[in-house]
């Protein structure tokens, strides 16, 4: 087949969606109606004359037609078939791009149909845990995860709302605020503009880090939350008392199908406010550029703490005005993934464990130091990670004290712009660590730290012969 890029089932959904038929588009393209099935079939290219024609029929963008969500629609059903479920479908990579390019709305409903199942099957295990009282299974337990829509729909929007940012910087100008003095100013634009009285809550006050009267007009921030978690709560606060309504109309996403879903929607753009609020765009990326990206100056700097400083610089996005192209995942001690995003293309796993080569496991080995890793995946794409644990819980010495890793990377052709690649040598890359996303879609066989066997190999086992790992193929002769 020709090697041009596939962009038929674009069109063909496009005109579906407009309920045209092939021979009207044709007649509006100039073209014949066979030539326009040979199109939408790939079968013949897109010229760019025609792909112009077909975004002004359709009023759509011309960025519609480039592909970052299809691919990774496309590497989200590669993983969803790497599950055992399907071993013995011999499912080939070629196959599953076909399909998501000819059929993406399908696509689209098995990836949903696969969550559902996936949720199901999970309930099933811990069918006593997951029961209301009077009986009736949770709501939650038997859908999509909310989380996982909400991870989505950041993901969808690279983590880049301009809304926000834009009334984050209207903010400071309202409110004259100062960096050095901006809980004072968050507080008196909350008292003055708002009637709210900030005071400071025992740690022990029911439990919450902040909690807020609508009816008294008072918000409680306990005094266990550092300086940089204060601000971050009061801009929270500001949020959504004075913007509500955006933070609703832009939470009413099709990809958040679920009241809580559009809830934590909802929360998780409030907080992109208040990171915009404390670190503002322009001057924190000019800041970024100027120390190259250290994020313990920035900290400092900025008066936030190193995730909400790694949390920001994946937002820097702004057209024409970017930052470098940052992943960033947040793991517990027991591989838990509870925060994720992807600017830089690699790809982070849904629905299976991660890499343990990645070093953000490592990091647990070295509490509070950065560790760096250059990493290759096994489509051959390099990248420069850090990693780094953060302490959660200093309510006190009876209060529960655990640890969570930061890891943050880029494509390794952005390295150098990063203080942390000093000193290595980013054009000798042959000892790079080898890492994959996932044990089910790794073809490393003779990974040492292998905890499943590889859908790209079949499973060759000998009983009077064992490799470094319990599935290693068996090496003979």
């Amino acid at each position: 087949m020709p090697d041009f890029p596939k962009l038929g089932g674009k069109v063909r959904l496009l005109r579906r969606q407009a309920r045209l038929t092939q021979a009207e588009v044709a007649r509006r393209l100039d073209i014949s109606a066979s030539y326009l099935n040979l199109i939408e079939h790939d079968q013949r290219a897109l010229t760019a004359e025609l792909l112009i024609k077909v975004a002004q029929i359709f009023q759509v963008d011309l960025a519609a037609f480039s592909a970052p969500s299809d691919d990774r629609k496309i590497q989200d059903l590669i993983e969803v078939f790497s599950d055992p479920l399907f071993e013995h479908h011999k499912l080939m990579a070629a196959d599953v791009r076909e399909f998501c390019v000819q059929s993406p709305a399908v696509a689209q409903a098995v990836l949903t149909l696969f969550e559902q199942f996936r949720a199901a099957r999970d309930l099933t295990e811990t069918l006593a845990g997951d029961r209301d009282d009077d009986g009736e299974d949770s709501p939650t337990a038997l859908g999509r995860v909310p989380s996982e829509e909400v991870n989505e729909f950041v993901q969808a929007h690279m983590n880049w709302f301009a809304r926000l940012e834009d009334l984050a910087a209207d903010l400071w100008q309202q409110a004259e605020l100062k960096l050095d003095e901006l809980e004072v100013g968050l507080t008196l634009w909350l008292e003055r503009h708002h009637g709210v009285d900030v005071l400071r809550a025992r740690g022990d006050h029911k439990g919450a880090m902040r909690r807020f009267d609508p009816q008294a007009r008072k918000l409680w921030l306990s005094e266990t939350l550092e300086p940089s978690a204060r601000r971050f709560h009061l801009a929270v606060q500001v949020a959504l008392l004075q913007h509500g309504e955006i933070l609703e109309e832009l939470a009413t996403d099709r990809v958040l199908t679920s009241p809580a879903a559009r809830t934590l929607g909802r929360i998780v753009l409030a907080n992109y406010f208040a990171a915009a609020v404390a670190m503002p765009y322009d001057i924190f990326l000019h800041t970024a550029k100027q120390l190259r990206y250290d994020i313990e100056l920035l900290g400092h700097r900025f008066g936030c703490s190193f995730e909400q400083v790694c949390h920001r610089l994946t937002t820097l996005r702004k057209p024409g005005h970017e930052g470098v192209p940052l992943h960033m995942v947040r793991v517990d001690m027991a591989g838990n993934i509870s925060k994720h995003f992807s600017a830089s293309g690699i790809r982070i796993a849904r629905y299976s464990g991660a890499c343990p080569r990645w070093n953000i496991h490592a990091a647990f080995l070295t509490p509070g130091l950065i560790r760096t890793q250059v990493s290759r995946m096994t489509d051959g794409a390099v990248y420069f990670c850090i990693a780094k644990t953060v302490p959660k819980g200093r309510a006190g010495w009876h209060a529960l004290h655990t640890l969570q890793s930061i890891g943050l990377g880029c494509n390794v052709r952005h390295a150098r712009q990063l203080v942390y690649a000093d000193g290595i040598d980013l054009d000798q890359l042959d000892n790079a660590v080898p890492v994959g996303v996932t044990c089910r879609l790794c073809d490393r066989t003779d990974c040492e730290q292998r905890a499943f066997p590889s859908l790209r190999q079949g499973l060759d086992l000998d009983e009077n012969w064992r490799g470094v790992s319990l599935y290693m193929p068996v090496r003979r002769g």
